[in-house]
C-alpha cells in the first residue's frame, strides 16, 4: 500500500519528485464515438504536445491529432481513465493499468508544466504597452474571481484530506481487528479506492492553479492584442473619413464637368494598369527556373510537388493576367459616377425549429413538391442564386482578352469553380419561384453585363437564364434542378448545360454543374459539399478540361474541398493542370515536360508532369462584416434582392413573402408564402382544365370530321 502511495503524483505526498524528461510513448485507448467506443491509438509525448496515430508506422507521415498541453487542463477520472480538455474539446483516454495511468498522468503533469514555464518566458520577453485603467481594472476582477474559486477549492481539498485520512485510519484497524483472508482484501481495495480519490482531488487543485496562472500570463498579450486592435480601428476610421471627403470633391468635380473629369481618370487608369503589368511580367519571368512535378493518375487524382527553393515566392505571387493589351480599356477599372449599392440586411432572427419533425415523412421525395416554411429559406430565390454565378465576372471579362484558347479555357475553370465559393456557409435553400417568375439584373455601368432570368416550369423546377456583357461574352443556361432528400442528406442535382461564347474569337464552352449535398439533416450541425466531375469542352476548338470535385472524406488525407483539373488540347496532349479549392482559390501550372512514372496504387498508370510555378487564376473575395448574421451573403448578394425601379411587375424583388423574410417578419412571411402556393396551385388546376376541354373539343372535331 505504501509503495502504491509513493508512486502517485500527488504534490502533497513527501518526498515525491516528478520526471524530468518531456518525452513518453505508448499505447493509450482513445474514446472516438458511441459506434466504435474506445479505440487503441499510439500516443506519443514531446516537447509540450501530445500527439496520437493509429499505428507506430503512422509517425513517419500521419498525425491523427495533436494536443498542446500548455493550455490543457488534465483530470484524472475513474480506474485507469484520463481527461484531457483543450480548446473546447474533450479527450477520454483510458489505460490498460492504473501503474500505465499514473505514469501517463505524472509525464503530462510535468510536461504541462514546463510548457508554462516557456510561456511564462516568452510573454515576459515582450514590451510592456500602457493599458486603459477600465480594462486593467477588469482583468483583475476576473483574476480575483478566479483566485477565489481557487480558494473555495482548496478549502474543499483540505476537507477531503482530513476525511481520507480518518478513512484510512479506520480502515486499518478494521484491517487489524479482522483476520480473515478475504476481508482483508476487501478492506485494502477500498483503502486503495480511498487513496486514489484524495489524490484525484489534488489533481483538479493543481489545475485549476494552472489555470490561474495561465490567464495571469495571457493577459499582457491580450491587452497588447487590445491596444493594438484600437489603433488599427482609429487609423481605419481617419482613412475611411478622407476617402469620402475624396469622393465627395470628385463628386462635383463631375457633376462642373463629366466629360473632361472621366477622360482625365480613364487616361492615367490605363497608365497605372500598364506599368503594374509589367511589373507583373517582370516578377513571373524571374521565377520560372524553378520548376515543380505534379503526379496525375490515369483517374485524375494529383498530387503536387513543389521545388523547395522558391516556394515561398510563389506562394506570395499575383495573378497574371496572360495576354492583356495596354490599349485595350475594356477591363480598365475608370473611375465614374456609380450607385451606391446596399452592404448590409437586417440580421437574421434566431428562429428554433425542429427540421427533423417536417423532414422525416419526405424520404425519398422531390422537395421542390414539399410545402417548406421560411425558416428553412434564405430571403433569395433560385433565380437570383443563379445570377450570383457572376460574383465573378472579371474572370470572363480577362479570358475575353486572351489570344491563347488554352489559356483562356483555364480562366473559364476558374469561373466555374468560383461559382460554388458563396455556398460553403449557405445551407439554407433558396425561395422557389413561381411560374412566370423574372430576375433582371443590370450592371452595365459597375461591371459591363447584363443578367435576365426567368422560370419557365414549375414541375420539375426549370430555369432560363441569358447574360450579355458589353467586355466581349455572352452566357446562358438553362438548368433544371433535382432535389432528393435521402434520410440523413439532401442531394441537389443541377441537369442542364451552361454556355459562354466569346464575340472575338467564336470559342463556344460548354460544361454543366456537380452535385451539392447539405449533410448532418437528422443530428448535427449542417454542412455542404459539392462532388463530381465537370467536363468543359470547346466546341470551337475541341479543347477540353475535365474537373474533379473530391468529396470530403474524414478518413482522407486530402485537402477539403479539393478541386483539381487537367486542360488538354484536340489531340489530348496536356498543356495545363489546375488545383485549388472551390471556397477558396485557383491556381494554373503550364507544362513543360511530361514522362510515364511507376504504376499507383491498384496498378494505376501514373503520367509525372513538369511545370512551371503555379500563377494564381482566382481568389475568393472575403465576407462582409456580421455575414454570420446575414445568412453568409457576399456583398453581391446583399445588392440582390435591394429594391430597383423600374423592374418587372413579375421580378423575384416584389415577392411579398420574400421581402417579409428580409425584414425579419418570418410569421407574416410564412402566411404570405402559404399564399402565394395556394394561389399558384389553383391556376395550375385551371390551365390543366382548359387544355383538357381543349383536347376533347379537338377531339370531338375530328371524329365528326
Amino acid at each position: 500500500m505504501n509503495e502504491l502511495v509513493k508512486s502517485l503524483p500527488s504534490p502533497t505526498l513527501p518526498g515525491l519528485h516528478l520526471p524530468s524528461v518531456d518525452t513518453h510513448k505508448g499505447w493509450l485507448f482513445k474514446w472516438t464515438n458511441y459506434l466504435k467506443g474506445y479505440q487503441r491509438r499510439w500516443f506519443v509525448l514531446s516537447n509540450g504536445l501530445l500527439s496520437y496515430y493509429r499505428t507506430q508506422a503512422e509517425m513517419a507521415h500521419t498525425c491523427r491529432g495533436t494536443i498542446p498541453l500548455a493550455t490543457a487542463h488534465i483530470e484524472v477520472g475513474d480506474t485507469c481513465h484520463l481527461v484531457l480538455t483543450s480548446g473546447g474539446r474533450s479527450y477520454h483516454l483510458k489505460a490498460t493499468s492504473e501503474g500505465e495511468c499514473q505514469k501517463w498522468v505524472s509525464a503530462l503533469q510535468q510536461a504541462k508544466a514546463n510548457a508554462t514555464l516557456l510561456m511564462h518566458h516568452s510573454d515576459d520577453s515582450g514590451d510592456e504597452v500602457p493599458v486603459p485603467q477600465e480594462d486593467r481594472t477588469l482583468t483583475q476582477g476576473v483574476l480575483k474571481t478566479l483566485a477565489s474559486k481557487l480558494d473555495d477549492l482548496s478549502t474543499c481539498n483540505e476537507l477531503i484530506g482530513k476525511h481520507g485520512a480518518a478513512l484510512q485510519r479506520s480502515l486499518s484497524e478494521l484491517e487489524d481487528l479482522r483476520g480473515s483472508t478475504d476481508s482483508t482484501d476487501k478492506v485494502k481495495a477500498v483503502n486503495e479506492r480511498a487513496t486514489l480519490f484524495r489524490i484525484t482531488s489534488n489533481a483538479m487543485i493543481n489545475a485549476c492553479r494552472d489555470f490561474v496562472d495561465v490567464a495571469e500570463s495571457h493577459s499582457r498579450r491580450w491587452q497588447k492584442a487590445l491596444q493594438h486592435e484600437r489603433e488599427q480601428r482609429h487609423h481605419l476610421e481617419e482613412t475611411i473619413e478622407q476617402l469620402a471627403k475624396q469622393h465627395n470633391s470628385l463628386e462635383r468635380a463631375w457633376r462642373e464637368n463629366p466629360t473632361s473629369y472621366t477622360g482625365e481618370t480613364l487616361s492615367r487608369s490605363q497608365e497605372g494598369d500598364a506599368s503594374d503589368e509589367n511589373d507583373e511580367a517582370e516578377f513571373f519571368d524571374a521565377m520560372e527556373d524553378s520548376p515543380a512535378f505534379i503526379t496525375v493518375t490515369a483517374t485524375g487524382n494529383i498530387e503536387h510537388k513543389r521545388s523547395g527553393s522558391n516556394q515561398s515566392m510563389m506562394s506570395g505571387g499575383v495573378p497574371n493576367d496572360w495576354t492583356h493589351n495596354e490599349n485595350d480599356t475594356s477591363g480598365t477599372n475608370h473611375m465614374q459616377l456609380r450607385r451606391t449599392r446596399r452592404s448590409r440586411i437586417p440580421d437574421k432572427p434566431n428562429y428554433s425549429l425542429n427540421l427533423w419533425s417536417i423532414m422525416k415523412n419526405c424520404i425519398g421525395k422531390d422537395l421542390s413538391k414539399i410545402p417548406m416554411p421560411v425558416n428553412f429559406n434564405e430571403p433569395l430565390s433560385m433565380l437570383q442564386r443563379l445570377t450570383e454565378d457572376l460574383e465573378y465576372s472579371e474572370l470572363l471579362d480577362r479570358a475575353a482578352r486572351c489570344d491563347s484558347s488554352l489559356e483562356q479555357m483555364c480562366l473559364v475553370a476558374a469561373f466555374s469553380v468560383s461559382s460554388y465559393s458563396t455556398t460553403v456557409h449557405r445551407t439554407a435553400k433558396p425561395f422557389n419561384p413561381l411560374l412566370g417568375e423574372t430576375y433582371e439584373l443590370d450592371r452595365l455601368d459597375e461591371y459591363g453585363y447584363r443578367s435576365i432570368c426567368e422560370q419557365v416550369s414549375h414541375h420539375p423546377p426549370a430555369a432560363a437564364h441569358h447574360v450579355t456583357s458589353q467586355r466581349g461574352w455572352t452566357l446562358w443556361q438553362h438548368i433544371t434542378i433535382d432535389s432528393k432528400f435521402r434520410g440523413k442528406y439532401i442531394s441537389v442535382v443541377p441537369l442542364g448545360n451552361i454556355h459562354l461564347q466569346f464575340h472575338s474569337s467564336g470559342n463556344h464552352y460548354v460544361w454543366s454543374k456537380v452535385t451539392s449535398t447539405v449533410h448532418n439533416i437528422i443530428v448535427g450541425k449542417l454542412w455542404i459539399d459539392q462532388s463530381g466531375d465537370i467536363d468543359i469542352v470547346n466546341t470551337t476548338t475541341k479543347d477540353t478540361c475535365r474537373l474533379k470535385f473530391s468529396p470530403y472524406s474524414y478518413f482522407s488525407r486530402e485537402v477539403p474541398r479539393k478541386v483539381t483539373g487537367v486542360v488538354e488540347d484536340r489531340e489530348g496532349t496536356a498543356h495545363y493542370i489546375l488545383s485549388g479549392t472551390w471556397d477558396d482559390k485557383m491556381e494554373s501550372a503550364k507544362i513543360v515536360d511530361s514522362s510515364q512514372g511507376c504504376g499507383g496504387s491498384e496498378g494505376k498508370q501514373k503520367t509525372v508532369y513538369q511545370t512551371l510555378p503555379p500563377k494564381l487564376l482566382w481568389k475568393k473575395y472575403p465576407l462582409p462584416e456580421n455575414a454570420e448574421n446575414m445568412h453568409f451573403f457576399s456583398s453581391l448578394a446583399l445588392t440582390l434582392n435591394e429594391p430597383e425601379e423600374g423592374v418587372a411587375p413579375t421580378d423575384s424583388r416584389l415577392r411579398p413573402d420574400q421581402r417579409l423574410m428580409e425584414a425579419g417578419l418570418w410569421d407574416e412571411a410564412n402566411s404570405q408564402k402559404q399564399r402565394l402556393e395556394e394561389r399558384q396551385r389553383l391556376e395550375r388546376k385551371r390551365r390543366e382544365a382548359q387544355a383538357n376541354q381543349a383536347l376533347e373539343e379537338d377531339s370531338i372535331i375530328q371524329f365528326f370530321n
